[in-house]
């Protein structure tokens, strides 16, 4: 079993910080309620930051790391069709849409929140539209993402949860 650093403190931070606050948001506050708009700007705050240390950061951090690529994500959906297992030391290729399209989904939420409290959209539909459309966007891409994060962690054997909390993942040695 080979030990790697993978995630830094800011990335563990931001990913348990966003966790425990689109949870609280969708759990247990009102959307009328004040802390329910402290929460979303806590997020996209939070977002700011990730997105800065995407390309400021170091190692796995950085986009850089892990680019979109079509070719790349079909290439995982074979080796899980085929049953192969190659190593991927930091997000692998559909993990990298997943990011993407969560950080988008939820600066959606955010932005078209903020607008339903301006003067300037006082009464428009179309950002309570957005803002509702884009939450049920976010709450079904949680779930395939927490059930990804199951399943990838079964097929690799390698436990992507423990690692988002230390920071380092165990690799089996025929992986490595």
């Amino acid at each position: 079993m080979t030990r790697i650093k993978v995630w830094d403190p800011l990335v563990r931070v931001f990913h348990w910080s966003l966790v425990t606050l689109f949870a609280a948001n969708a759990l247990f506050t009102n959307g009328e309620h004040k802390l329910h708009r402290w929460i979303g700007y806590t997020i996209l705050a939070l977002i700011a930051v990730r997105i800065l240390w995407g390309f400021a950061g170091r190692g796995y951090a950085r986009f850089a790391s892990f680019p979109p690529s079509i070719s790349a994500a079909v290439s995982q959906v074979s080796d899980m069709v085929l049953g192969r297992t190659p190593l991927h030391r930091g997000h692998t290729p559909l993990g990298a849409y997943m990011i993407y399209n969560l950080l988008l989904t939820l600066g959606v939420i955010c932005v078209s929140g903020y607008l339903m409290t301006t003067d300037m959209f006082w009464g428009v539909e179309w950002p309570e539209t957005v803002h509702k459309a884009a939450v049920t966007w976010a709450e079904i891409s949680v779930v395939l993402h927490v059930s990804a994060v199951i399943i990838e962690s079964r097929r690799t054997r390698i436990n992507l949860p423990s690692a988002m909390i230390t920071g380092y993942k165990k690799i089996p040695a025929e992986l490595d």
